[in-house]
């Protein structure tokens, strides 16, 4: 008899925990950001933009030189009393000090274009989430959510959808 009621409540506990494990969902979280640049990292795409926004700053640093060595220039033949020569060089200040405006927002546009462009790479995102999917169903985990974005779910398991049953139950 007691060999029964034993079972009994053996059998119990293990029905009564497995019903309980089969409700516990497990959530993961990835942060994007990083995942991203681990995999932009060597890219050709992303070199490409690491050399051009390189050749960009090269381009500012030197027309900054050229504009600091033109106002040390005006300032010496200002001291020598040349207001001649000092004015065309100001104008030539100017000029360059204009260039190095439009030079500069136009290629901070560039880059910022290029930069968008590579964080929206279909490539990338379909690689993320079919590694997404392989690691969550793999792991047992219910959803994975962005770190970055609170309310971004970037892979379920079509386990935890119930918008069948809230169909069925509003009788639509």
């Amino acid at each position: 008899m007691n060999k029964k009621i034993l079972i009994s409540v053996l059998f119990s506990i293990f029905t009564i925990s497995g019903v309980f494990a089969q409700q516990i969902t497990k959530f993961g979280v990835v942060d994007t950001n990083k995942v991203y640049n681990a995999y932009f990292r060597n890219s050709t795409a992303v070199r490409n933009y690491e050399k051009k926004r390189a050749d960009y700053q090269n381009e500012i640093n030197k027309t900054t030189d050229e504009l600091r060595e033109l106002q040390q220039k005006k300032i010496d033949l200002e001291k020598n009393g040349n207001e001649a020569q000092a004015l065309k060089v100001e104008a030539e200040i100017t000029r360059k000090k204009d260039y190095l405006t439009e030079y500069t927002n136009a290629k901070n546009v560039e880059l910022e274009s290029l930069a968008k462009s590579l964080k929206n790479s279909d490539e990338f995102y379909k690689k993320l989430y079919s590694t997404l999917s392989r690691i969550a169903e793999g792991g047992g985990y219910s959803m994975i959510l962005s770190l970055q974005e609170s309310n971004a779910i970037l892979w379920y398991s079509n386990s935890v959808d119930i918008t069948e049953d809230v169909i069925k139950q509003l009788g639509l």
